[in-house]
């Protein structure tokens, strides 16, 4: 089985040369929550050296919270941050002469998206002129998701690794003690349980449906290079490789 692990990075971590080759996709932080034109640069060139899929990770404006809280924007102004974050995005790549796989939006734009409909379509409307040949990275179930498949995007469904679940399928908020998972053997139970039975275990011991075509570990979880690391010495006992 072939899985695609997929990091959020250009995030003023500095860990890409470390994490880049452990992982097959990357979102790339945009100027939104994070970056600039030179950090999406050296990102993209970091990529194409290890063959990582390259997308774009815009999210609301917002460097001081890192885009990890609601914004109240209009949608207008909302849809012209997003196109001016991800026409910074493809001028680059385009600079750089490599592929845009996806888009995936950040943090609090990405939860909000999930179970708010007005701001799903001012997110989808905002990339709809980017759209064309890509995948957009979503919540399984979500209305994110429900709302591309009607406009004729295609999406890939995903999932988190290094976050817990609540029992309604949303990441448990990291304002709780219990948000994040940074256990590598923990990380490679909540996979398998994912890829053997379809299922995610929330953090009440409850199984609920999921379907996963990436998953993700954050660039910035304090272990993700330890997590990558365990993962790639234990997948192949499972006849699993990281390969999208």
């Amino acid at each position: 089985m072939k899985i695609d692990i997929n990091s959020d990075v250009g995030e003023g971590v500095g860990n890409e040369k470390e994490l880049l080759p452990l992982i097959s996709s990357c979102n790339i932080a945009c100027g939104g929550h994070a970056g600039d034109e030179n950090s999406i640069r050296e990102v993209i060139k970091i990529a194409k050296k290890n063959k990582v899929l390259i997308g774009a990770h815009p999210s609301y404006p917002d460097k001081v919270n890192f885009g990890r809280k609601t914004i109240v924007l209009s949608k207008e102004i909302l849809i012209q941050s997003l196109q001016k974050q991800l026409q910074l995005f493809f001028s680059v790549a385009n600079q750089e002469n490599v592929t845009v796989h996806h888009i995936k939006a950040h943090g609090a734009l990405y939860n909000d998206c999930a179970v708010n409909i007005d701001v799903a379509h001012a997110f989808l409307e905002a990339i709809i002129p980017f759209s064309n040949t890509l995948k957009l990275y979503v919540p399984y179930n979500s209305i994110l998701a429900q709302e591309a498949v009607k406009k004729g995007i295609s999406v890939a469904y995903e999932a988190f690794l290094d976050r817990n679940y609540n029992d309604d399928g949303s990441l448990v908020s990291r304002t709780q003690e219990n948000a994040l998972i940074e256990n590598p053997q923990e990380v490679l139970r909540h996979l398998l349980c994912m890829l053997e039975e379809g299922k995610i275990k929330t953090v009440h011991n409850k199984l609920i449906n999921c379907s996963s075509d990436t998953f993700c570990i954050h660039g910035d979880t304090v272990s993700a290079l330890k997590i990558l690391m365990y993962l790639h010495n234990e997948l192949p006992n499972y006849n699993i490789q990281i390969n999208p």
